[in-house]
């Protein structure tokens, strides 16, 4: 057994390799774009006009009532049939990254209602604007306030980017079949890809413990907003 695992690894490690940064990359690039959605989404669905707020929360429950692998499908063969090709890596970062936005949208709103309803209060009666008071005091504290559940969908990210195998994407699970269908040694190569995405998540973990512990800040109000 341990003469197979020593095996697969001197002869495919090289591409092993690869795909563990295919894997990041998608990670990442997911992550990332449901950060940078997610975070106005939230803004709009908690603090947006009626019918803002209603679109929003329309997208946040589709993408959380579908598949995620639907989601993908639809972009990766939907997207030719408008005029638009996209490349597999690029199509399952998309997906991924429009999915994790809903979530994180909800996470972070979570965390505006976790921010005393005084300080709001209290950054309007000195003069400042809404958007200001959610620049410079609600969406500080809130991020603090979501860092675990942050820390969680990154993990979700990380497994997740293994549906990208299914539009060819070279990533772990992908790489993890060639390689058995050359070897045959598929228990042997997928238990090698477990422990590389149990190991990739306990050092997400731990680093974003290390992020939560750098990013507190004693003495903050939290109360749920009426």
């Amino acid at each position: 057994m341990f003469e197979g695992f020593a095996s697969l690894l001197s002869t495919y490690g090289p591409l092993l390799a690869e795909a563990v940064v295919m894997t990041l990359t998608v990670t990442a690039g997911a992550y990332t774009l449901g950060f940078l959605i997610g975070v106005p989404l939230a803004i709009v669905r908690t603090y947006g006009r009626k019918s803002l707020r209603s679109a929003a929360a329309a997208y946040i429950e589709v993408i959380r009532g579908t598949p995620m692998v639907v989601q993908l499908f639809i972009l990766y063969y939907a997207a030719p049939a408008a005029g638009l090709t996209l490349p597999p890596t690029i199509a399952a970062i998309l997906a991924l990254g429009l999915n994790s936005a809903a979530y994180q949208a909800e996470y972070f709103r979570a965390s505006f209602l976790a921010v005393a309803k005084t300080q709001w209060e209290a950054a309007l009666s000195l003069g400042f604007t809404e958007k200001q008071t959610i620049k410079t005091i609600i969406l500080p504290q809130s991020i603090r306030v979501a860092i675990p559940a942050l820390t969680n969908e990154l993990v979700y990210m990380l497994k997740y980017s293994s549906i990208a195998y299914f539009i060819t994407v070279p990533e772990l699970v992908y790489t993890g079949k060639f390689i058995g269908s050359r070897t045959f040694m598929y228990t042997e190569i997928y238990a090698i890809i477990a422990v590389i995405y149990v190991t990739f998540s306990l050092i997400f973990t731990e680093g974003m413990k290390t992020v939560e512990k750098k990013a507190s800040a004693p003495g903050i109000l939290l109360h749920e907003r009426i």
